[in-house]
């Protein structure tokens, strides 16, 4: 039996249901697996650093020389005083994990900060003016990337010598080629969408546009980007300090305490596995974390 339905209800709106856009979003977040993973990774990291002078067990800088190369717990002689053991010197090596994670978390986010800064103005400036702005910034970026970065930074911090802000200058100054190639393609693109072209019609200013129409919505790429360097940046100082021109003793640098355990490694090789599982991971979960972050922030994923 068929039940009649009168024009009114078969003709009634649909009513249009739809979550929050709060709900949306961390429904959102929930699904993006590899931002999770990468951040919950990061965050511990950035803790452990923070809050590093209350948690690490011992002076980083104390030495005892009557336990050197004392191993970590799980071996057979290790004790809970020293749970990741001591090095060459009898410095714990737990403290300075803790301590040298500040350093690697320093020297990424500087080095990003700067060389952002660089690369972004010059891409932007090339990809909205165009024409010798463009031409001008695209020597620059061919005569930088003829510039192997190592040679160049071992060279610098050779002539120079190596300290921890030395490090961060020279590799924020020759780091910002993918922020300006980067940059340039997506501001050449942004700035032939329509709202672009309403903007310039209503008479807006150059710094307006650029910065409130044009700036938004390159940030998802910008984010990548400075995750990458980031990690880059990181892997350089270790691979600087690991020859002796970056971070100078005493200072715990991952990089550092892996070159001074190379003497060690066939002996006592956790003295090596340790910084070196620990600079792998903090690269692994800014990678992922910023691959995340580019997957939440462009708006085909908003869709």
């Amino acid at each position: 039996m068929t039940v009649p339905t009168s024009p009114i209800t078969a003709n009634a709106p649909v009513p249009n249901v739809t979550a929050p856009a709060g709900s949306l979003t961390w429904r959102r977040l929930r699904q993006n697996k590899a931002l999770l993973a990468g951040g919950g990774i990061l965050l511990l990291i950035v803790l452990i650093a923070i809050f590093a002078p209350w948690i690490a067990p011992h002076d980083p800088y104390f030495q005892d020389l009557a336990h050197r190369t004392a191993p970590p717990v799980w071996y057979e002689k290790g004790t809970w005083l020293h749970p990741l053991g001591t090095d060459q010197l009898g410095r714990d090596y737990m403290s300075r994990l803790f301590y040298g994670a500040r350093i690697s978390l320093l020297i990424g986010i500087s080095v990003a900060l700067i060389s952002g800064l660089i690369g972004t103005a010059l891409g932007m400036a090339a990809g909205y003016f165009g024409g010798r702005v463009d031409m001008f910034v695209s020597f620059l970026v061919t005569t930088r990337l003829s510039m192997p970065v190592i040679l160049v930074a071992l060279a610098t911090v050779a002539i120079v010598g190596g300290s921890l802000w030395v490090v961060i200058l020279v590799l924020g100054f020759l780091k910002w080629d993918r922020f300006a190639v980067v940059m340039r393609s997506a501001t050449q693109q942004v700035r032939s969408l329509e709202y672009v072209a309403a903007a310039q019609s209503a008479g807006a200013s150059t710094w307006r546009i650029v910065r409130g129409e044009v700036l938004p919505n390159v940030v998802p790429h910008l984010i990548v980007i400075a995750t990458l360097e980031a990690a880059s940046a990181i892997l350089l100082e270790a691979a600087l300090s690991f020859l002796g021109l970056g971070v100078q003793p005493p200072l715990p640098s991952w990089g550092l305490m892996i070159s001074e355990a190379k003497a060690y490694m066939f002996f006592s090789f956790w003295l090596i596995a340790i910084p070196g599982s620990a600079l792998a991971l903090l690269i692994f979960a800014i990678n992922l974390a910023g691959d995340g972050l580019h997957q939440w922030l462009t708006p085909e994923d908003k869709a």
